[in-house]
């Protein structure tokens, strides 16, 4: 089975994982508007995937997509995401395995395991960015993961645990031949709180040339735009470019849009329709983490403040659609 990774352009643009931004209702809605060249889910727990499983007669243990498991629910997608990418995370081989082996069960076009997570609570589970600190075990994920599935394998980390050390932890990645590597160029100290070393990326290519590695190299942290993107590829000789910040607010990202290309009634139109999804696609989370798309959307225009005091008080996706309503029938956008 032929990767979906060697059927891409050079550069590509791809999304990022982003816990309760980039789910199943955000990313139809992108799909559906402008679609990245990859989709990554939100990150998702392999221990917890093989803790709820169920099993069926005659088969494996394994879950249908329809099944009520919040952590599969996790995992859904819309035909118009691929290729599309199931982000998970864990510390065993045997639970990446499994979860491994879910994924191309569940139709995904391939499997990528967080390696840069600087969560207390992912750390202490012996993943995340803890594997920045134990490459032996790090390879030996990507090893377990590779034997359990046909899909391609990627990982996702940093250029480091508490200071910068890309060409040992590269090195050591690159022994295991994962399809891709993403790299968040920040070291898990800096967490998002210092500009990306975008400075880092050609010696990263460098190295992966060196080694004679075909092992696709993505840069991530702060692309503003395609364009910044596509500049910064050209300038570190990237195959590709994740995004992930600069999705907010702007599902037109990946058409080569910016948020203030968007007329106010076209946002609120495509708020209105994420709020369907929402509740759609995740009838057991809280309508709260919403909120963080309706302050996104809903700004940059007269009256937008007012606006988002009055969305930030709605608790379902009717009561958001009838003061969108209320608000385009008495103004103009």
């Amino acid at each position: 089975m032929q990767s979906f990774w060697n059927r891409l352009p050079k550069p590509f643009f791809c999304l990022a994982p982003m816990a309760d931004v980039t789910d199943p209702a955000f990313r139809k809605l992108i799909a559906e508007i402008a679609k990245p060249h990859v989709m990554w889910t939100e990150f998702v727990s392999a221990d917890g995937l093989y803790h709820t499983r169920e099993p069926q007669k005659d088969t494996a243990p394994i879950y249908g997509c329809d099944d009520e498991n919040p952590l599969m629910r996790d995992l859904q997608f819309s035909e118009k995401e691929h290729p599309i990418v199931a982000q998970i995370f864990s510390g065993k081989p045997d639970m990446i395995a499994y979860a491994s082996a879910l994924a191309e069960e569940l139709g995904f076009d391939g499997v990528d395991i967080n390696m840069g997570c600087p969560d207390a609570s992912i750390e202490k589970q012996g993943s995340g960015a803890a594997l920045m600190k134990d490459h032996e075990r790090a390879k030996g994920l990507i090893r377990a993961a590779k034997d359990a599935t046909k899909l391609p394998v990627s990982l996702k980390t940093r250029i480091g645990y508490g200071k910068e050390a890309l060409d040992e932890w590269l090195s050591a990645l690159l022994e295991a031949e994962p399809a891709a590597i993403v790299l968040h160029l920040r070291t898990r100290r800096e967490m998002s709180n210092v500009p990306a070393h975008w400075e880092l990326m050609a010696r990263a290519i460098a190295l992966r040339d060196a080694a004679g590695s075909k092992t696709l190299l993505i840069g991530n942290g702060d692309a503003k735009d395609v364009e910044d993107a596509r500049a910064k590829a050209a300038e570190s000789g990237a195959d590709g470019v994740m995004l992930g910040r600069a999705i907010f607010g702007n599902p037109w990202l990946f058409a080569g849009r910016k948020p203030e290309d968007a007329p106010p009634a076209e946002k609120l139109a495509a708020l209105v329709t994420l709020a369907r999804y929402f509740e759609e696609l995740r009838p057991a989370k809280s309508f709260h983490i919403l909120k963080k798309h309706i302050k996104a959307f809903v700004s940059g225009f007269d009256g937008a403040a007012e606006l988002r005091a009055k969305l930030m008080e709605t608790e379902s996706a009717t009561e958001l659609s009838a003061v969108v309503n209320a608000r385009t029938q008495t103004s103009t956008l």
